[in-house]
């Protein structure tokens, strides 16, 4: 058996062990009666880590690129940088800590174990708020904003901005466990984090996400479950019929104003690119790409940094810079230690064909609740306020902000915080 099984095998063991907490009951979806809430922490084996090191030391690399960029995908040498850089400075045990820092659960929902932190806010009427990631990322995408939504006049806010809140790993991603199953799409998600907030006491709240995420709430929005007050999108499903042939170099529609050229123009040419051909392999064969990611972690390395945007963090060597590279290695370090590679893959897999930036797609039609959308000048496209309000017919906050990418609430947390408490102001119940 390896380390790997044992690791996963290990972690449920001790969380079954640890005594229950019984919270409200769970809906439907919270099959076989346990609907407890169990304390969790994170204790990685030693053996585990020492595994890591021994086979980033082991590695076979292949032949440098033909090219002077990073065209053909990552470039050898700087993965080789950072891959020596994981196997003999990186500290896991800094990061476990912080994770362990907050108050960690796990619960079962569905047949699937899942993990979250959740934390409290100190201030009275404190708005519920469940966040949702995407991939590549994992929950160590959003522990920044943790301090600045829960205890807001320590971070420049007020009292009545608090936030009480709760960050899932979703099912298949760190320390969840995998569905045995397929049927995962996006409402399976949702309306397990629906189950998710009532059985941790939460009547009225709100919902947060992007990548991924994006999706997890939209679908929440579609299907509207009792207590959810709004959601808020970084990433909305906006883009209207009538412009996808445009994207593939085709005309443009009639009619389309000099803002909705530039965000088609700027998305066309970004997929010109081929930055999201990754895409493809995984909804089409998500258990063909993993089983080199399952038993090297340079091969791991090598497949996150196609994902835009991590290469820039994962290569400095500013300290001061966020994410920094240990904060990129922190969620390198979670997909391999929890072997999700496959698992996370899947998510592709199961929603293949759905466009988390196409308006049909997403179904934006069906959203009746609130919504809130910011849009950051350095994600994948900017979708215009008019493609907005089409998309969305309960659009009640819309700003564009001033910096950040597909990652804003990893890079600028206090920025991200600013924005889901304008988004979420006019949700928050009166005294």
């Amino acid at each position: 058996m390896s380390a790997l099984s044992i690791t996963r095998r290990e972690i449920l063991a001790a969380t079954a062990a640890t005594a229950a907490v019984a919270l409200l009951p769970g809906s439907a979806l919270a099959t076989g009666g346990d609907n407890s809430v169990r304390p969790f922490s994170v204790n990685i084996p030693q053996q585990d880590i020492d595994d890591l090191r021994q086979r980033i030391a082991h590695t076979r690399w292949p032949d440098s690129e033909t090219v002077g960029d990073a065209a053909q995908g990552p470039q050898l040498a700087n993965v080789r940088e950072l891959v020596n850089y994981w196997g003999n400075d990186y500290d896991w045990r800094r990061a476990e800590a912080q994770l362990n820092a907050f108050p960690q659960f796990m619960t079962t929902i569905d047949r699937v174990d899942v993990h979250f932190i959740h934390v409290r806010s100190r201030h009275a009427n404190a708005l519920p708020l469940v966040i949702a990631h995407g991939w590549p990322g994992s929950v160590f995408e959003q522990i920044k904003l943790i301090g600045p939504l829960t205890d807001p006049t320590a971070f420049g806010g007020r009292a009545e901005d608090a936030f009480d809140v709760v960050i899932p790993s979703l099912p298949g991603f760190g320390f969840s466990s995998s569905p045995t199953e397929a049927g995962w799409g996006l409402e399976r998600i949702a309306r397990m984090f629906d189950v998710l907030m009532k059985r941790v006491g939460y009547t009225a709240y709100v919902a947060q996400g992007g990548d991924w995420g994006a999706g997890i709430v939209q679908a929440m929005g579609r299907e509207a479950p009792d207590g959810l007050l709004g959601i808020h999108t970084n990433l909305p499903a906006a883009i209207p019929n009538e412009v996808g042939p445009a994207l593939g170099g085709g005309p443009l529609p009639e009619g389309i104003t000099a803002e909705e050229k530039a965000a088609v123009e700027s998305l066309g040419a970004f997929l010109k690119q081929g930055n999201l051909t990754y895409v493809a392999m995984m909804n089409a064969r998500p258990q063909a790409v993993s089983y080199g990611h399952a038993d090297s972690p340079a091969g791991l390395a090598g497949w996150l940094l196609v994902h835009p945007g991590f290469e820039h963090w994962a290569y400095g060597k500013d300290a001061s810079q966020s994410p920094s590279r240990d904060e990129v290695l922190d969620d390198f370090t979670l997909y391999w230690l929890t072997n999700s590679a496959a698992s996370s893959a899947r998510l592709y897999w199961e929603n293949r064909g759905r466009s988390l930036t196409s308006a049909s797609a997403q179904k934006t039609s069906e959203i009746l609740l609130p919504v809130a959308v910011t849009v950051f000048p350095e994600e994948v496209y900017q979708p215009p306020r008019t493609w907005v309000e089409r998309a969305f017919s309960n659009l009640i906050y819309f700003h564009e902000a001033d910096m950040g990418g597909h990652f804003a609430a990893w890079e600028y947390p206090e920025l991200f915080t600013a924005e889901l408490r304008a988004a979420f102001s006019s949700l928050r119940p009166a005294d």
